[in-house]
């Protein structure tokens, strides 16, 4: 994924002329009344999109919009309430509208902070997806396109990165939904964001079970993560070293071991908790990493023993492996 999809064709809404920026919001909303039939008694939901420049806002905002919904890019903080209000106003559908916000001064997350307390105030359920990615990937991404960082002013690159992600700490950390798109390319992007809203219209929490490996790194979008080398490593053992935790050879020898079906009990229970909580908090989304040394073995067959188990309980469940074949 490159930056340039953050600094794509569409213009940005001018943070300095609210009423035109009112207008067409006004405009932009009443073109899309059509989109679909509305229930006003619905309990409303607003997406607001936001994150760090070149991880990939403009790429999930396609991705909505290729789902149905309705999508305004590039709005600044200030203006949420007035989208918001439009939209009602023509009855767009409740949880088919969303919003595009990125850092446009120091006063950014004040402002967004604002606009959300305003939101909720009138009823409006708002929730905050940000788009993460590691310094090194945004480097690389930017410099790909030879495009400055919106931040950087007379700074280097690594400047701008770091003054952006300095603003945005406390959106990050309060964010409903964390999706780091560090090792994803557009289209991998793109099906995340399609397993994450494109079955809106189905109750109960949506999970992504990721396997990964301690020695590269810990997911930073997990909301719960679990270590599984508590178990015999499957590399040490010559015929099983060239499999992963997908092969049956590998799977029966990880989940024969002691402990492993007694911890898949108790994980089971815990998620249980877990997952009543989230429900109670309006949490539609989580992340549950499972490790091992190099995400290869007993992480792999952990986490599609995890997936089976929430899927049986009849949650939403994708599942992915982020670090198999990276050796």
């Amino acid at each position: 994924m490159s930056a340039a999809e953050d600094n794509d064709k569409r213009s940005a809404a001018p943070e300095g002329v609210a009423a035109e920026g009112a207008a067409a919001v006004a405009a932009a909303a009443a073109a899309a009344a059509a989109q679909s039939d509305r229930d006003d008694s619905r309990d409303p939901a607003f997406v607001i999109v936001t994150g760090m420049s070149g991880a990939g806002r403009s790429t999930a905002a396609k991705a909505l919009e290729d789902l149905g919904w309705f999508v305004i890019d590039n709005l600044p903080p200030g203006l949420l309430f007035a989208m918001a209000e439009e939209a009602g106003k023509v009855k767009l559908a409740a949880d088919k509208v969303a919003a595009v916000v990125d850092v446009r001064s120091l006063a950014f997350t004040t402002d967004l902070n604002a606009a959300i307390e305003e939101l909720e105030g009138r009823g409006v359920r708002v929730r905050v997806v940000f788009l993460e990615a590691s310094d090194e990937e945004l480097v690389r991404r930017f410099e790909n396109v030879r495009r400055p960082h919106p931040l950087q002013g007379e700074g280097r690159l690594v400047d701008g990165i770091a003054r952006e992600r300095g603003i945005l700490r406390e959106v990050r950390a309060n964010a409903d939904l964390v999706i780091d798109t560090s090792s994803h390319n557009v289209h991998e992007l793109r099906n995340k964001i399609v397993a994450y809203f494109g079955g809106e219209d189905r109750p109960g929490l949506r999970v992504n079970v990721v396997s990964f490996g301690f020695k590269y790194g810990l997911p930073v979008d997990a909301d719960l993560v679990v270590d599984c080398r508590f178990l015999p490593n499957p590399h040490w053992v010559p015929e099983l070293r060239p499999m992963n935790g997908l092969d049956t050879p590998v799977r029966e020898y990880v989940l024969g071991q002691p402990g492993a079906k007694e911890f898949l009990d108790a994980y089971e229970e815990v998620l249980k908790v877990v997952a009543a909580g989230y429900a109670r908090e309006g949490k539609s989304y989580a992340t549950l990493a499972v490790g091992c040394t190099g995400g290869k073995h007993r992480s792999v067959a952990m986490a599609e023993q995890v997936a089976g188990r929430l899927r049986d309980r009849g949650m939403e469940v994708q599942v992915s492996h982020r670090d198999v074949g990276r050796e």
